[in-house]
């Protein structure tokens, strides 16, 4: 830390008064000791067998004046106290520097940081200042994200709601106002608007669903599952309508059994949803694979298709609440765009990771989840958001 111009001459003030007032400290000790040791015979006395008596190194010199020691000793103690004053002086100008900078972050400049490099206990306070509002401009972002993404959730549910809810009012307004030809149109009319009422309700149920499982004191039922036979039974529930579209699932596993801790009905929402996408939007797909394999304390799970591949800009914005393919979504197809984002969140309620890739031969959604319950995995950086 560099101080000031001002700084220096108050420090070089204080050691000249401290100096002065100590020599003449100095001299007022000696003029009353040797008042003192003159008006005493008994004391002068004293002191010159003393000085007789010591002698110092191997020609046997003696002390001729006590008050050339005493000297020595005033001018040791003298410039002991000048720099104990010197240094209590300078550690208060920096406090006063670093006081200084912290009021400027106070006033809201949290882009600053205490840029001295000091020494001991002080370096240690600007440390822990500069984490603290480090972690404070963290927490004030996560919260503007948090706020941002709760008006971000509003807009996006008031738009998909308001869709189907316009044309519910609109046919049934018709209906209202008799504006219907015969009884076929009024069916054609209240059979739309339950089309579009079955919409919302899909809409609602997933929204419920994704706040439900973004809380992290959410409760899981963990039971110990066969993660190969779970898989196999999703592919017997899915064989009809993979067979309508032409598609083969293929399962595959190991070790067999295949046990781990899940809560078997959150993970059935996340895989009835990967494999669902990959029907409706697996383009030209002649195969689903499912594949599960341990690797040591972890399980791997991957659904994957050989349809046409995601964009590479789409990738990682799939797991976004409402966010949509757009060239792959149709209204025959489209969800509510909140599938992927529930099954991040359940993937993270049992400690584990997913992540999507996709190229010319295979897209493939891939989930890494702990063998026992209570462990978390640590996110590989690629991946994280």
């Amino acid at each position: 830390m560099k101080l000031t111009g001002r700084e220096k001459s108050a420090l070089f003030i204080e050691g000249v008064t401290t100096v002065i007032l100590l020599l003449l400290l100095n001299l007022s000790v000696i003029v009353l000791a040797n008042q003192a040791i003159h008006t005493n015979r008994a004391l002068n006395d004293g002191i010159f067998q003393i000085k007789n008596a010591v002698s110092i190194g191997p020609n046997n010199f003696h002390l001729m004046s006590w008050q050339n020691i005493f000297t020595v000793f005033m001018l040791v103690f003298d410039a002991l106290v000048v720099y104990w004053r010197l240094i209590r002086r300078y550690h208060q100008m920096q406090l006063s520097h670093v006081i200084s900078e912290l009021h400027h972050i106070a006033d809201g400049h949290f882009e600053h940081r205490i840029p001295f490099t000091l020494r001991g206990d002080l370096q240690r306070v600007i440390l822990s200042i500069n984490a603290l509002v480090d972690s404070t401009v963290k927490a004030m972002d996560d919260e503007r994200r948090i706020e941002d993404s709760k008006d971000e959730l509003i807009t996006n549910v008031s738009h998909d709601i308001r869709t189907p809810l316009t044309s519910i009012i609109g046919y049934l307004g018709l209906i209202e106002d008799h504006q219907y030809q015969n009884e076929a149109q009024i069916l054609k009319y209240t059979h739309i608007a339950f089309g579009k009422a079955k919409q919302m309700q899909v809409l609602v149920e997933d929204l419920f669903e994704y706040t439900k499982v973004r809380q992290t004191s959410t409760p899981v039922t963990i039971s110990q599952i066969d993660m190969g036979q779970m898989l196999e039974q999703l592919a017997a529930s899915f064989e009809l309508e993979a067979e309508k579209k032409q598609l083969l699932i293929n399962v595959k596993y190991r070790p067999d059994p295949l046990m781990m801790d899940a809560d078997p009905e959150k993970l059935s929402r996340v895989f009835n949803n990967l494999i669902s996408n990959a029907l409706k939007y697996g383009k030209d797909a002649k195969h689903i694979f499912l594949e599960a394999k341990q690797e040591g304390t972890q399980v791997m799970i991957k659904v994957s298709n050989d349809g046409s591949p995601i964009p590479k800009e789409a990738l990682s914005q799939l797991f976004d609440r409402f966010y949509r393919v757009e060239e792959s979504r149709s209204k025959e197809t489209g969800g509510t765009g909140l599938g992927l984002a529930i099954a991040q969140s359940i993937v993270s309620l049992h400690g584990g990771y997913i992540y999507a890739t996709s190229d010319k031969h295979l897209t493939s959604f891939v989930m890494y989840l702990p063998v026992k319950h209570g462990v978390k995995l640590e996110i590989p950086k690629q991946y994280q958001n």
